[in-house]
């Protein structure tokens, strides 16, 4: 075992012949290899510390990498990644709690017992592969089914507001709600009070304070955050009770709870980049937001229908989620499950 030598990022060649290895696989291109053959790769630090792959063959391997080569021919390459994934305990060479990290001196007291027959090895091999390729096409279908689920919901709401603004009026959220950004407060990290009360910031709740600064039901909407773009959470959530507000969510307050869930609705069914400005640091502001049109019915009552469908609607996409999210954590339970029987002969 021994650490390769590491290049810097400004070295790397866009569309370079040999991959470059860094602490969570390919990280780039380069000119030039440093590695043959292929080589099992421990992370060596970082949050990643002590996870395994397998190099291509000619390719350059960093020091982010540790690189473990069996000393005999009587170890099969994968069957030792396959050993390193579930049959050998890192934890007690990984030091360091701010930055983990694996030495070679923490690294080469620990015992691995395997089969001497490299044919048994293989064996084991043959079997984890069908094993785990059938469990990476069930993942595959899974994730697209929890995908499909989530944009099931998303097309049906874009179609009742497309629908809706046939016929419905259109109003700008400063015509049907009250801005209550003046009164957000920001407090840094190191100045919040531990407490029950949620602390909002851009993307959802952020911490818990021991004051409030609002009370009732409000609308929070990200005001700033690479989110604003990317949608990956909601950039529109609504708050209730006591609860404290930064400046990085716009705050409104509505006449009735229809209105404000609706526009919730709304808001999380369009795309807003033409409103947002700052390509660093993208940026909603109040004007913009205010000039957001909003096709919504004329009365409460054709609101709260609206609300009433479309919340329907999601307690079934959700459930639908759920049932793939848990069949996703299913298999991972299951490749942990057939690792753990590969090394304790059970398999």
């Amino acid at each position: 075992m021994y650490q390769p030598t590491t290049i810097t990022s400004k070295e790397l060649v866009p569309g370079g012949p040999y991959p470059v290895y860094g602490a969570n696989g390919v990280i780039g291109r380069y000119d030039r290899f440093n590695h043959e053959d292929p080589q099992l790769l421990i992370t060596c630090r970082g949050a990643t510390c002590g996870s395994v792959n397998i190099s291509e063959p000619r390719s350059w391997i960093t020091g982010n990498s540790m690189v473990v080569r069996p000393k005999t021919d009587e170890i099969d390459l994968r069957f030792l990644e396959y050993l390193f994934r579930g049959g050998v305990d890192l934890g007690p060479a990984i030091t360091g709690a701010a930055q983990p990290q694996i030495t070679r001196a923490n690294l080469n007291p620990i015992v691995i017992g395997y089969p001497s027959s490299l044919r048994e090895q293989r064996r084991i091999v043959a079997i984890l592969d069908e094993a785990f390729e059938g469990i990476a096409t069930a993942k595959a279908n899974a994730e697209k089914n929890l995908q499909n689920a989530r944009e099931l919901f998303q097309s049906h709401a874009k179609s009742v507001f497309l629908q809706g603004a046939e016929h419905w009026p259109t109003r700008t959220l400063d015509q049907i709600s009250t801005n209550l950004d003046s009164r957000r407060v920001p407090i840094t990290k190191s100045d919040r009070k531990p407490g029950e009360f949620p602390y909002y910031g851009a993307s959802g709740i952020v911490d818990y304070v021991a004051d409030y600064i609002f009370e009732g039901d409000t609308l929070l909407i990200s005001e700033d955050g690479a989110n604003l773009l990317a949608r990956s959470t909601p950039i529109a959530f609504s708050a209730s009770g006591r609860y404290w507000v930064n400046n990085h969510a716009h705050i409104l307050k509505f006449g009735h709870m229809a209105t404000q869930r609706f526009t919730e609705f709304f808001l999380e069914s369009i795309p807003l980049d033409e409103y947002i400005t700052g390509a660093a640091q993208p940026k909603l502001t109040q004007k913009a937001l205010n000039s957001i049109p909003i096709p919504i019915p004329g009365t409460v009552e054709e609101q709260q229908q609206v609300v009433k469908g479309l919340d329907a609607l999601t307690e079934q996409s959700e459930a639908l989620q759920g049932i793939f999210e848990r069949k996703l954590g299913a298999l991972d339970e299951l490749k942990r499950s057939l690792l753990h029987q590969a090394f304790t002969g059970a398999l």
